[in-house]
């Protein structure tokens, strides 16, 4: 066997440790240790009656573990707050309030991005297959409902990042309609 053969397998058996450590749990740490943030976002929603994606844009904020915000700016101006299971809804001056303790399978959807962020490995796998490709630079995750009742509602989430950044959450809907929402972190100083 010659030096240089000899000399690349060696490197490669000492990468292979390396690249076989990211795995769900690896991923799942990583999400666990970013505690939150705001981020701007994209959202394009294809609708199977429609020509063209709807496309909406704001912010979005998280405070890990289990608070989400999502601010919409345009088209229409709207503000989700998830807090714990507690959903608030404001649109044109109207407020609503519903808490998902009541209701499984929006608590589950709801779940899948609140499990996602946090690295909540537990509460994902109580309704989903993870299947988890890629680095732990550019990794995606993909979600499939292992309840039957989410199943008819819900084909697959996947989600990509790179790190404990999350760029992408793609959502397609059981009658093939999907809604994917791109996600920019916004550095704070």
């Amino acid at each position: 066997m010659s030096k240089r053969l000899f000399s690349c397998l060696l490197l490669a058996s000492l990468a292979l440790p390396a690249w076989a450590a990211f795995d769900v749990a690896q991923l799942m740490a990583d999400l666990a240790r970013h505690k939150g943030g705001k981020a701007k976002f994209v959202e394009k929603k294809y609708i199977s009656l429609l020509d063209k994606p709807v496309v909406s844009t704001g912010e979005m904020t998280y405070t890990a573990p289990d608070k989400l915000e999502k601010r919409t700016l345009t088209p229409k101006p709207e503000l989700l707050v998830l807090d714990k299971d507690l959903l608030s809804i404001e649109r044109d001056k109207q407020k609503l309030s519903i808490n998902l303790g009541n209701q499984p399978e929006a608590l589950a959807f709801v779940d899948s991005i609140r499990g996602t962020l946090s690295g909540n490995r537990a509460a994902l796998e109580k309704n989903y297959l993870l299947h988890l490709s890629g680095t732990q630079d550019k990794w995606v995750l993909t979600l499939l409902p292992s309840d039957q009742k989410i199943a008819t509602l819900l084909q697959r989430i996947t989600v990509s990042g790179s790190r404990n950044q999350i760029r992408s959450i793609e959502y397609l809907q059981a009658d093939g309609d999907r809604s994917v929402l791109s996600i920019e972190p916004i550095e704070t100083k």
